[in-house]
């Protein structure tokens, strides 16, 4: 069953209604669901769909050849195989049936790499016929490196011929939900914390047994899909994969300024930074700035934390990577009773906080919320705090702190903050104050306060929320809620 990608689908089907032909760049992480995606599209249309392999160009044209020839088009009659591409894919979009053709060619950098002059080939015949054409012609791609520095650079042949450009990311919560109907919702949010939004990893667990035992089975256990995913990424897109390990385990384990993982890594600065942005291209390091950073100080080298932005990567190097000699040696219920059921909790709770913050993004497009707000995140940074110091003295304390969420309206001045609490025991009172006691000092700014917790709220909170400007938000009504939303971003 094909679960969720409603923002993808609805942008190929509006491409596909036009009444001019169509040229598609959708490019996308490896396991992110491009492939299973464009298949859905491409149900009830004539369509070819050709997924590219590693080989000479001599046999790429003869694998597309046969490709196409059984699809029933004219040329199929006189002919055993294309001697040129410029035949072959031309030919390709003389499929029989009413409607607007289709051609799909996954993994299409492949193709490129075999015969530098495809992306030439396939601008001259835009130029010169298919532009006019009623196709739509998809080019897919999982590389994202050589998609965006060549297939979309200014020097390319096909520059400013992409009729769309879609960079495919991976699910949302609110579709991840729906690979496990029959969890209640704090498993949902420690599926999701474990796997991401990336398909491929989702379909490995099996909704039918607990969380534990899909991450003793289908990961822990060597051998297991995940087991070695992670490493089989690395290879396929970087070759220093040793530095790449150092770092992304550097950052797993909490170490998130430049400052902090170069003294754990030692690995000069200069080339550091050239190794983070390489993972922040692939989409598995994302580069975090406090919600009140403005342009200007973001520009900045030393400001910004760097987050692993892909769940199963942080789970891997937190739990995976730091056992990896046990495991190898088959103690995997050791690893999973002394290493990851000790810390599943707290770990999850990191993505929890990622997730109410989605929660208010979502109420915010859905212009539920007091204001719609201009910026929506985390804020860290320094406070000053008016103390008692005595004989009626009042002293400053200035401090480093943090705020779960924050949303500023910057017309209006107004702001939201948010606590989220990942705890067994309900939010209370003093959690409510800390939180407060953050904002008190900091002017006269309009406020409102919003409350997440797993495990509800004491009475003593409940009663607030009808006297001041707080709203109390439990776990089960935050997923419900998503279960509700057909997409959020």
């Amino acid at each position: 069953m094909f679960i969720g990608r409603k923002m993808e689908l609805s942008f190929l089907e509006e491409k596909y209604k036009s009444k001019e032909g169509q040229l598609i760049v959708l490019y996308g992480r490896r396991r992110v669901g491009k492939t299973e995606t464009l298949k859905e599209f491409c149900k009830g249309k004539p369509h070819i769909f050709y997924s590219c392999r590693e080989c000479t160009d001599r046999q790429q044209l003869l694998s597309y050849s046969e490709k196409v020839l059984k699809a029933g088009i004219p040329a199929a009659q006189y002919i055993h195989e294309f001697q040129d591409w410029e035949s072959a894919i031309t030919s390709s979009l003389e499929l029989p049936g009413n409607g607007k053709k289709l051609l799909v060619i996954d993994e299409f950098p492949y193709m490129c790499r075999a015969n530098g002059s495809i992306p030439s080939i396939l601008q001259n015949l835009w130029d010169s016929s298919l532009k006019n054409a009623d196709i739509m012609i998809i080019l897919c791609g999982s590389a994202m490196s050589f998609i965006e520095k060549e297939i979309l650079a200014e020097k390319n042949p096909l520059y400013g011929r992409a009729t769309g450009i879609y960079k495919m990311t991976e699910m949302p919560f609110s579709d991840v939900i729906k690979f496990f109907p029959d969890y209640p919702p704090e498993d949902q949010i420690t599926v999701y914390a474990i796997l991401g939004g990336i398909p491929h990893y989702l379909k490995q667990f099996d909704h039918r047994i607990s969380v534990e035992e899909n991450i003793r089975k289908n990961i822990l256990t060597k051998g297991s899909v995940l087991y070695s995913e992670v490493e089989f990424l690395l290879r396929q897109e970087l070759r220093e994969t040793a530095v790449y390990n150092t770092i992304i385990e550097a950052i797993a384990l909490g170490n998130t300024t430049l400052n902090d993982i170069f003294n754990k890594t030692q690995i000069e600065k200069s080339k550091l930074a050239v190794y983070l942005k390489n993972l922040m291209d692939l989409q598995i390091v994302i580069r975090e700035f406090s919600v009140s950073d403005s342009v200007k100080e973001r520009a900045k080298s030393n400001k910004g934390l760097y987050q692993l932005t892909d769940n199963f990567f942080r789970f891997w190097y937190s739990f995976v990577f730091t056992t990896y000699s046990d495991l190898e040696a088959g103690d995997t219920e050791g690893v999973m009773k002394y290493v990851v059921t000790p810390q599943l909790h707290e770990f999850t709770a990191f993505v929890f906080e990622s997730l109410c913050r989605d929660y208010i993004r979502l109420l915010n497009r859905q212009e539920q919320l007091p204001y719609r707000y201009t910026k929506i995140g985390r804020w860290w940074g320094k406070i000053t705090k008016l103390t008692d110091g005595g004989n009626g003295h009042k002293s400053r304390r200035t401090y480093e702190t943090e705020i779960d969420i924050m949303a500023v309206d910057h017309q209006s001045k107004h702001y939201l903050l948010g606590e989220c609490k990942y705890k067994a025991s309900p939010f209370d009172l003093r959690d409510y104050k800390t939180l407060k006691s953050k904002w008190e000092n900091t002017g006269d700014t309009e406020c409102s306060f919003y409350l997440f917790s797993q495990s509800g709220f004491t009475e003593q909170v409940l009663q607030l929320e009808a006297e001041e400007k707080l709203v109390c938000i439990s776990m089960d009504q935050m997923v419900s809620r998503f279960s509700k939303s057909s997409e959020y971003r």
